[in-house]
This record gives C-alpha cells, structure tokens and sequence, in this order.
C-alpha cells in the first residue's frame, strides 16, 4: 500500500538501471545497502536480472523496488517485428519521432509492457512498487496510455507510484543543471502525472537528477542543486554503479556510474542531505 502521509522534508532518491550491467547492479546493491537510496528501478528485459532479482528483493523492506521500463536498450523479451526488426531496441531518438508522430506499433508496445511487467512479477513474487522509463519512455505519447490502460487492466491504482518527469518550470531554472534536459522533458511530460492522478495513481511532485554524464563535472556540488526548489514530494534520479571491467556489457556511462556511487557512500553525502533538511522516506509501506 501507498503511504500519503508522506513528509515534505522527505525525499526519494531512486537509483535507474537495476540488471543493466553487473557493475551497475553492484553499486546499487551497495548503495541499498549503505542505507543511501530508498528506490531503484528494475530493467527486467535485461539478461542478468533473473540472476539478479533475488540480491534487490532482499531490500524490499526498507526501499521501493520498481519497474525501470525500458524500450530502448538491449533486446525486448518478444519478438517486435516492427519496432526491433533486429532483436534490438531502437535508441531514443527514432523511437521518440515515432512517438511524436504517433507511428509506434501500439500493439507491440503493448505487448512489451505486459512481458515487462509480468517478468518482474515472476521474480519478485508480487507487482512493483512503481514504475519510470528508461530514458523516460513511460511518459512519452502513446507509450504513457498505454501503460496506464495495462497497469488499469491489472487493478493496481492505489497499489503503486508513478515517476513523473516533468517539473515545473521555476524550479527547473533555479537548479541550472542540464537545463535542456530538464526542459524537454518537461514538455513531453505535460499532462502525464493528471492522467495518472483521474486513475488513481500516485505521482511524485517535483523531480530533479539530470546529468551530463560528464566526468569532469563535481557530482557532488550537482546533487546539492537537485535539492533546489524541491516540490512537496520530491524525487531525485542517480545512476550509481561501479565500473564494468568488461566494456562489452553495453553500459555507456559506466565511469560516471562510479563518480556518483563514491559521492552516495562519502560522508558528504549526508551531510549535503541535512542541510537541505531532507530525509530518505519510501512512499511504500
């Protein structure tokens, strides 16, 4: 069940990209364990997350373990002969065109979602906590109704959260990170959190965490702006993980995955939190 009594200094802090990559998984399954995220997200087309799935379910008393949706990275867990012809997702972009154009096979799509979440069920004993997108897909058009009708279809209004994307616009502007970003998806995610809200779902209000990926750049100093202008339920996306010794996983941002999990475990990562006066709080009881 959802709590919605949650305190506005409280703060969700989930980890993308649970089952990636081992390097990923790890560093997550560290940070879980360090007591510093309440959240992370589930890649469950993903090889490793058979494998993978009983390590994070040892956390669900004490963190939200969602589905990370993922139509653009790796292989979909059935055959899409329209939108994978090759076995392999599309990148972001042509699967974002073909959005905005409303040319997506919804009934692949469709499809995909179910396997998705089904896998996740099959592993976990139970429906996720919440769900987001990898690179944000959930909220895209098309793509948003469509999970919304299926999560619909399986009863679970009231009994999970949704990631919304989008923040307003004020607040995007006073963090001043990755301000393209931030505003892109602030317009593909216009009106996703009031469809969710008319079907009884919970959403968060106030999202922040976008990166440049970029090694030279002071994570640290870049988490303490995500805290900015927070909304009243706020929620910070990280990538946290450890460095894959075999490239060949397929983990593009593998090195700053290693910058964030060393800012996650220091001790300025608390201290950071206190003065925002935030405390980790799950939204899932």
């Amino acid at each position: 069940m959802l709590d919605r009594r949650v305190s506005k200094h409280s703060l969700i802090l989930c980890a993308d990209d649970y089952a990636l990559s081992p390097g990923a998984t790890r560093g997550i399954l560290d940070a879980l364990a360090a007591g510093r995220l309440n959240a992370t997200g589930t890649m469950t087309n993903r090889p490793l997350w058979r494998e993978a799935a009983p390590d994070v379910a040892a956390f669900a008393d004490r963190a939200d373990i969602g589905l990370h949706l993922n139509l653009t990275f790796g292989a979909p867990l059935g055959a899409m002969p329209t939108l994978a012809p090759s076995g392999v997702l599309p990148k972001l972009r042509p699967l974002l065109k073909a959005s905005r154009a409303g040319l997506l096979p919804g009934e692949e799509v469709r499809a995909e979602i179910a396997r998705q979440l089904d896998a996740f069920e099959d592993a976990m004993g139970r429906p996720p906590d919440f769900i987001d997108g990898h690179q944000h897909v959930h909220i895209l058009p098309g793509i948003s109704d469509w999970l919304l009708e299926e999560l619909v279809r399986r009863g679970l209004p009231g009994r999970l959260w949704l990631r919304d994307s989008a923040d307003r616009l004020p607040r995007i502007l006073s963090r001043r990170v990755e301000l393209p970003k931030a505003l892109v998806l602030a317009s593909l995610g216009r009106g996703f959190a009031a469809k969710a809200h008319r079907l009884g779902f919970l959403t968060n209000h106030g999202f922040a965490g976008f990166s440049a990926f970029d090694v030279r750049r002071n994570y640290g100093r870049d988490f303490a702006r995500y805290l900015v202008s927070p909304g009243p339920r706020h929620l910070v996306m990280c990538h946290p993980g450890h460095l894959d010794e075999d490239p060949s996983a397929g983990d593009e941002v593998r090195e700053p995955r290693a910058r964030e999990l060393a800012f996650l475990l220091s001790d300025a990562f608390p201290t950071t939190l206190e003065a925002a006066g935030f405390t980790l709080q799950r939204w899932s009881k």
